[in-house]
Formats: structure tokens, C-alpha cells, sequence
């Protein structure tokens, strides 16, 4: 249904620190940087951005807004989150585990960038 996701960020370099070790442990490539600052990541046919604000201002996160990221297995999904929170994300919620969703069990881990946008890691479980 999505073609693309955009976050902002006040320091894109800090973010591509960040976004190039999400990505790696998803097993995707860094982050390409274009002449205007932006960061684009491309991974199983999506493309992921990071921006500095077009208006000049400041970014902020969106309260409620969360981006979810659906990974092979519970290892990655853990191995996404060691690495968000070792490149200066911040662990929110429980800690990576399963949870009952109203389409089955999912294996989550949640995350904040440090421009404090909300981030899910999704591995949906096999039906029992």
C-alpha cells in the first residue's frame, strides 16, 4: 500500500549513524545521501527517507505516529533493535517479545530515533 515513509531529523549525520545500523541488521545497504541532504534507504521494494524539514524548521516526531518495519524472524527483529539502541535509539515499551494481536501473534520491538520518532520491528508468528 506504501510506496515510501519520511522521517525529519535536526542532525543528519547523527541520523544516518543510526539508520545505516537499523538497516544493516535487516540486512540492507547504508543509507545514500542525495545534493539536498536527504537520506534514502531502499529494502524489499519500499524506500524509507530521512530529511532535514523543507520549511527550515525545526522536526519534530509525530505523537502517536509509529513506523513499523516488518523483519524475517524474531533473531532479527532483535538483532534490529541491539542495533538501533547501540547507535543511540532509545528501547520504548516492553522489551522485544511476543505480543497477541488481533491478527495473531506478533514478535515486536519498539524503538525511538533520536530525533524521537517512533519505531516498530514486526515479525508475524505462525498460527498455532
Amino acid at each position: 500500500m506504501f510506496s515510501h515513509m519520511v522521517v525529519g531529523s535536526n542532525d543528519i549525520a547523527r541520523s544516518k549513524r543510526f539508520y545505516d545500523a537499523l538497516f544493516g541488521a535487516m540486512g540492507a545497504k547504508p543509507g545514500r545521501q542525495d545534493h539536498k541532504g536527504r537520506l534514502s534507504y531502499a529494502h524489499n521494494g519500499a524506500v524509507f527517507m530521512v530529511t532535514p524539514p523543507i520549511d527550515g524548521g525545526s522536526a519534530t516526531h509525530g505523537n502517536g505516529s509509529t513506523i513499523g518495519f516488518t523483519l524475517t524472524s524474531p533473531d532479527q527483529v532483535d538483532a534490529w533493535h541491539e542495533a538501533g539502541v547501540a547507535a543511540g535509539g532509545m528501547a520504548i515499551e516492553d522489551p522485544p517479545g511476543i505480543r497477541q494481536g488481533s491478527f495473531g501473534p506478533l514478535y515486536l520491538a519498539y524503538l525511538r530515533d533520536p530525533d524521537g520518532n517512533k519505531l516498530c520491528a514486526l515479525h508475524r508468528m505462525p498460527a498455532e
